[in-house]
C-alpha cells in the first residue's frame, strides 16, 4: 500500500505543471514566451474579489514588461533573467471606489530567490462605504465569510484532534495533509478527469495518505515506545520533506481549480460566492455525520473509549491499533475536505497552502480544548469568524495574526480550552 500510494503521489505531482498552461491570466508577448523566470501575482481586494483589468508594469536588468489582470485576477508578466526588478501598479487603472491599502509600497523593489517564481502581492483598502455597501453590509459580509471559513476549518482540526485524542500526538505535518486534497484535484483534472471523479480521487488520496502515515511510521513508533517529543519532532521532518517535495514538483505558481472564479450571488444584504455557500453546506453535512458516528456507532464509541483510556480500551476488547488507524484514515480525508474546500474559498492552490492555515487550525483546536471534536468544531467557528471580521480593521496578510492572539490569550486564562477538562500534570 506504502508503495502504491508513493507512486500515486509522485504522479499526481509530475501531472501538477503540465497543467499550469490551463490557469486563466493574460498571456505574454511572443518576445517574452522563451523566457524561463516569471513575476506574477493576483489582485484581490479586501473582500477577496478579483480585480480585472489593471495594468502592471515590471522595469530592471534592461527589461520593461507589462500585463493587465484577468477576469480572475491573474497578472503574469514573463523576465529574461533572475535578479532585482521594480514592479509598479497603474493605479489609475484601478476600478472606482478601490484603492491600494495605506502604507502600501508602489513602486516597489522586488529579488528572486532560489525559485524562477516570484510573486507579488498588492493589498488593497476600500473605505467605510465603497460602492454603495454600508460598514453594516460588510459587516455581514464578513460575519457569513467567517462562519464558513470556520466550519472548513473544523473539518481539518476535528481531524488533528482525533488523531491527538486516540495517540497523543501533536502532529505538525497535518497542513500537508490539508494541502494534498487541492493539489490532487488540480492534477487528477489536468490529466482531464471531470471535476467531481478528481475530487473523489482526491478525497481518497487523502485518507491513502492518513492511512499510510500510520502504516509506515506512527505505528512503528508507538510499537517501539517512541516518546510524544520525539515523535513530534518527527512530524516536524515530514511536514518539511513533504512541503518541499511538492514545491519542487509543482511549482510555486499559484493555480485555480475549475470553476473557481465565480461571480457572488445577492442573498438579500448578504453578497456571498456560491463556492463559499457551498463550502458552508458541505462541511456542515459532513461534520454532522461525522458527529452522529461518533455518538451513535461502535466505532465511534471505541474511538471515545480508545481517547479516554487506551489500555483499559484494549483490555475490553478494542482493537486499539485498528481504531487508531481508522482515525489516521478520516483524518486525512477529512483534511483532505477542508483543503478542497480551502481552495476554493481562498481561491487558489500552491504547494504551502495548508501550511498557510495551519496555526489557524491549531488555534482552533486550542482554544475548543486538545482532544475533543466537538470543542474543535467550537474553537474552529470561533477562530474563522475572528480572523475574517479582523480584516475590517487590520491589512489583508496581517488577519491571520488573530489566531496566534486566540491561542496566546486561551493558553494564559484557560488552558483546558473551553470543552476541554481541566487535569493534573505530575
Amino acid at each position: 500500500m506504502g508503495a502504491f500510494f508513493a507512486a500515486l503521489v509522485a504522479a499526481l505531482l509530475l501531472a501538477a505543471p503540465a497543467a499550469q498552461a490551463t490557469t486563466p491570466s493574460p498571456s505574454p508577448s511572443p518576445a517574452q514566451q522563451g523566457f524561463q523566470n516569471n513575476i506574477s501575482g493576483f489582485l484581490r481586494d479586501d473582500a477577496r474579489a478579483p480585480i480585472p483589468g489593471v495594468r502592471i508594469s515590471v522595469k530592471g536588468n534592461n527589461f520593461e514588461g507589462s500585463a493587465t489582470s484577468g477576469a480572475n485576477g491573474a497578472w503574469t508578466i514573463p523576465v529574461p533573467a533572475k535578479g532585482t526588478y521594480t514592479v509598479e501598479l497603474d493605479t489609475s487603472t484601478l476600478p472606482e471606489g478601490i484603492k491600494l491599502a495605506d502604507g502600501q509600497q508602489n513602486p516597489r523593489d522586488v529579488s528572486f530567490s532560489q525559485t524562477s517564481n516570484l510573486s507579488v502581492i498588492f493589498a488593497f483598502g476600500k473605505g467605510i462605504v465603497v460602492q454603495g455597501q454600508d460598514f453594516g453590509q460588510n459587516l455581514l459580509n464578513r460575519l457569513v465569510a467567517g462562519v464558513s471559513f470556520g466550519m472548513l476549518l473544523a473539518l481539518a482540526s476535528v481531524g488533528l484532534s482525533l488523531i491527538f485524542g486516540t495517540t497523543g500526538l501533536t502532529n505538525f505535518a497535518h497542513g500537508e495533509m490539508v494541502t494534498i486534497g487541492a493539489l490532487g484535484v488540480f492534477a487528477f483534472n489536468a490529466w482531464g478527469l471531470p471535476v467531481w471523479l478528481a475530487i473523489t480521487l482526491a478525497l481518497v488520496a487523502g485518507a491513502a495518505f492518513g492511512y499510510v502515515q500510520d502504516a509506515g511510521l506512527w505505528r512503528p513508533l508507538r510499537r517501539r515506545g517512541t516518546g510524544l517529543v520525539p515523535m513530534m519532532i518527527v512530524s516536524i521532518g515530514l511536514a518539511l520533506a513533504a512541503r518541499y517535495v511538492f514545491q519542487f514538483f509543482f511549482g510555486g505558481d499559484t493555480q485555480q481549480l475549475p470553476g473557481s472564479q465565480v461571480t457572488d450571488v445577492q442573498l438579500g444584504p448578504i453578497s456571498i460566492s456560491p463556492n463559499t455557500l457551498w463550502s458552508l453546506l458541505i462541511a456542515a453535512v459532513v461534520i454532522a455525520a461525522l458527529g452522529l458516528l461518533l455518538l451513535k456507532t461502535r466505532l465511534g464509541k471505541a474511538t471515545r473509549a480508545v481517547a479516554d483510556n487506551p489500555a483499559l480500551a484494549a483490555a475490553s476488547g478494542i482493537d486499539v491499533d485498528r481504531v487508531i488507524r481508522i482515525v489516521w484514515v478520516v483524518g486525512g480525508f477529512l483534511a483532505a475536505l477542508g483543503g478542497i474546500l480551502w481552495a476554493y474559498y481562498r481561491p487558489g492552490v500552491t504547494w504551502d497552502m495548508g501550511t498557510q492555515i495551519l496555526l489557524a487550525i491549531f488555534a482552533g483546536v486550542t482554544l475548543g480544548g486538545l482532544g475533543t471534536v466537538f470543542g474543535a468544531l467550537v474553537g474552529s467557528l470561533v477562530v474563522g469568524i475572528f480572523i475574517e471580521l479582523t480584516s475590517l480593521v487590520l491589512p489583508p496578510d496581517l488577519k491571520y495574526v488573530g489566531a496566534l492572539v486566540v491561542m496566546i490569550v486561551v493558553l494564559l486564562f484557560r488552558p483546558q480550552g473551553i470543552l476541554g477538562r481541566r487535569e493534573r500534570v505530575g
